[in-house]
């Protein structure tokens, strides 16, 4: 006998909203969603007056860190709409699993694009340091300055939930604001090794550095978001838990998989042995109340069931 069910305990969040069951969306989706829009704002008048500064001074970490900030502009605007689209999709049968998802999507996308950029800041900074560029200094600093402490505010305002219901578009969104501030960072130590030691070298090593960093972020982002896109175990300590509870009566878990549904959302699919077969209502109820399983598909097997 095949019985399934979603465990009550853990759509407390969504019964404020028919439209959030099933949909499998963050307890914060649209706090967060907010934020986002909030912050994208703010990175685009940032973007304008680095690249501009940047252009008039002459200072390749000045540009570099206006064509990061450019990255993360695009991103945070994946990340909005990803938010919104959630949104609009929630409980469409279109998604078998819900819009839970989208946003892993969206990170998934933001990754690449901290790739790209950390290539194209990489190839511009080292021609810059082939080529060296008269560069004003004096001028450049204050523009550095300001953008990172405008990245600093935005990257406190992003912060992301370290729990184990961590929202991956916002944590890719945050992400690609942190990389900018250790950009932002460097770009600041270039400028000033160059202008009180006239080291002409410092300000694209400054980029090159930064390009490492950028590059660094974005494949932990990849990684993090590709696991959950391609379904891999998200939780062994989960999984452990399902595991024991089921077996908890002396039955044999034949079969189990667990996987991702969206932030602080897990699905599992079991099959349990039993002599006699036991009841899929009391190997339900064991699980009751366990954080973060929102979706139970339980097989029951009597003697001699294999796997």
């Amino acid at each position: 006998m095949t019985e399934t069910a979603s465990v009550p305990e853990t759509l407390d969040v969504y019964r404020t909203s028919q439209a959030y069951l099933g949909a499998f969306l963050g307890a914060d989706h649209r706090r967060n969603e907010r934020r986002t829009w909030v912050v994208t704002a703010v990175c685009a008048i940032t973007l304008a007056a680095q690249v501009a500064g940047g252009l008039l001074f002459r200072s390749m970490a000045l540009t570099a860190a206006g064509l990061h900030m450019a990255a993360h502009v695009a991103a945070l605007l994946v990340a909005a709409g990803a938010y919104g689209l959630a949104r609009r999709y929630a409980g469409s049968p279109r998604f078998t699993w819900g819009a839970g998802k989208l946003g892993d999507l969206a990170g998934f996308a933001n990754a690449v694009v901290l790739g790209l950029t950390a290539v194209l800041i990489a190839v511009e900074s080292g021609r810059r340091l082939l080529q060296p560029q008269a560069v004003n200094y004096a001028s450049a600093l204050p523009l550095a300055g300001g953008g990172l402490v405008v990245t600093l505010v935005c990257v406190w305002l992003l912060r992301p939930d370290r729990s184990a219901a961590q929202d991956l578009n916002l944590s890719a969104a945050h992400l690609h604001l942190s990389a900018d501030a250790g950009v932002g960072v460097l770009t600041i130590a270039g400028l000033v090794l160059g202008w009180r030691l006239g080291w002409a070298w410092a300000d694209p090593l400054a980029g090159l550095a930064g390009a490492a960093l950028v590059a660094q972020f974005g494949v932990s982002l990849i990684r993090r978001t590709a696991a959950t896109l391609l379904d891999m175990t998200p939780s062994s300590d989960l999984t452990a838990e399902i595991r024991a509870r089921l077996q908890a009566g002396g039955e044999r878990v034949l079969d189990l998989h667990v996987w991702r549904l969206g932030p602080g959302h897990h699905a599992a699919v079991a099959v349990v042995s039993a002599e006699p077969a036991p009841s899929t209502q009391v190997l339900r109820a064991r699980l009751t109340g366990l954080p973060g399983l929102s979706h139970l598909t339980v097989e029951a097997r009597g003697p001699g069931a294999r796997t």
